[in-house]
């Protein structure tokens, strides 16, 4: 079967893979020159089903409304730059209650810890690295009440799958020695063994490496999806700047970009571009650095340590598709990894970089078919995209073969 993949982010380059190892024909259509330029470029390198608890609740309400005064926040809302942000608002308002955060939240960890299994058995596979690290992910607390609340929280997560320890700072500071001088400005932590880090973009390069040399796929760069020509209740070509390619089927996997363009051809497909900032940092002195991944959760700031960088990002900022930054953007993600790594890192050598998260209001992804017999969905991840990428393209492989998928796909697909 000959398949177009339009996208070569980390999603749409695990689905290539996963489909070009089923024995189909697969082409991928990428706008940029090389794999994985835009939202898998430097996100926070976190592989966490630790992190995932739907974005929509009762307390993200509060935190969204906080965010349209308070642009100091690690969420910033500019409601007056987009108008369908209000439309998205209100879809993203309904899903904010407890019953609805819980219910958003099962299928997500669900895909979640399937994709964490999916990428270390495409890891040991393939013989791709990707300056990943198997040691868990803390998640820190800095007052008790925040403690107790994320206790709550991870609990669970914890009743559904995900091993969780709750622990004090010094045993933090045991897991992760590189907390050691920081440990007094918190009250413990949340401790996810088994999530672990890794670069996304080394990932999708290297992937994509391996699945031209190895399955054949055709990746065209530096060709632009411009719309799709449809017939009847099929895609019968993707128009592009390059030209028409033709498929049996095609897998929309473009990020951000994929609400826009299926807007135009009757899906509802309700994405919105939230943007985040994120700094790579060659580490000074190693031994003062992180030896594992994670989170300041008071603070938004999400940390990696990658080989010898280390990587940090922060703040979700509804402002439509705009990539522009200021240095003064990453003002607050360096004063807080100061606190945490005193010395262990120049911010004047740090590489400087925004991208944007394809957020649907519930918060988990949409996969498989929608309203075109040959066109698939594997898309809308969100902020977990990284997490998230290999467990969704071996799902999307599964039900393009016809096969049952291995998890249950409840909440996943299209229009349920």
């Amino acid at each position: 079967m000959r398949i177009l993949v339009l996208g070569a982010g980390a999603v749409g380059t695990a689905a290539a893979y996963y489909l070009a190892r089923d024995g189909h024909e697969v082409t991928v259509i990428e706008r940029h020159a090389v794999p994985a330029s835009g939202t898998s470029y430097a996100n926070g390198g976190l592989v966490s089903p630790g992190d995932a608890t739907a974005w929509a609740s009762p307390e993200a309400l509060k935190t969204f409304v906080r965010g349209m005064f308070n642009h100091d926040l690690g969420i910033r809302v500019r409601l007056g730059r987009d108008p369908y942000l209000f439309a998205w608002g209100l879809r993203f308002l309904r899903q904010c209650t407890q019953a609805r955060k819980r219910a958003n939240t099962l299928p997500k960890l669900r895909l979640a810890l399937y994709s964490r299994d999916s990428i270390n058995a495409l890891s040991d596979e393939t013989g791709i690295t990707y300056d990943d690290r198997r040691k868990g992910i803390l998640y820190l607390s800095r007052s008790r009440e925040s403690l107790d609340a994320a206790a709550r929280n991870y609990g669970f997560l914890a009743d559904h799958g995900l091993p969780i320890e709750v622990v004090d700072p010094e045993r933090m500071a045991g897991i992760d020695p590189g907390l050691a001088g920081a440990r007094h400005h918190f009250a413990g932590a949340i401790y996810s063994p088994t999530d672990q880090t890794g670069d996304s973009r080394l990932f999708a390069t290297r992937l994509a490496t391996y699945a031209t040399e190895k399955l054949g796929v055709d990746f065209r760069f530096n060709t632009t999806v411009e719309g799709l020509d449809t017939e009847g209740d099929a895609v019968r070509a993707v128009r592009t700047d390059a030209g028409p390619f033709t498929a049996d089927n095609v897998v929309l996997a473009m990020g951000p970009e994929s609400g826009l363009l299926g807007r135009r051809h009757g899906l509802d497909l309700p994405i919105y571009p939230v943007k985040g900032y994120a700094a790579t940092i060659p580490l000074e002195d190693e031994g003062k650095g992180p030896t594992m991944g994670g989170a300041d959760e008071d603070r938004y700031v999400a940390y990696s340590r990658l080989g010898n960088r280390l990587r940090l990002s922060c703040t979700a900022e509804f402002t439509g598709f705009d990539r522009t930054f200021r240095k003064q953007d990453f003002a607050p993600m360096f004063r807080t990894a100061h606190e945490l790594f005193p010395g262990a890192f120049d911010e004047a050598k740090a590489e400087l970089w925004a991208g944007l998260r394809p957020m649907m209001p519930r918060s988990v992804p949409v996969l498989g078919r929608a309203r075109y017999r040959n066109l698939y969905l594997d898309t809308g991840h969100g902020h977990l995209g990284w997490t998230l990428a290999a467990g969704s393209g071996r799902l999307l492989a599964d039900l393009v073969a016809g096969r049952s998928p291995e998890i249950d796909t409840e909440g996943l697909l299209y229009g349920n």
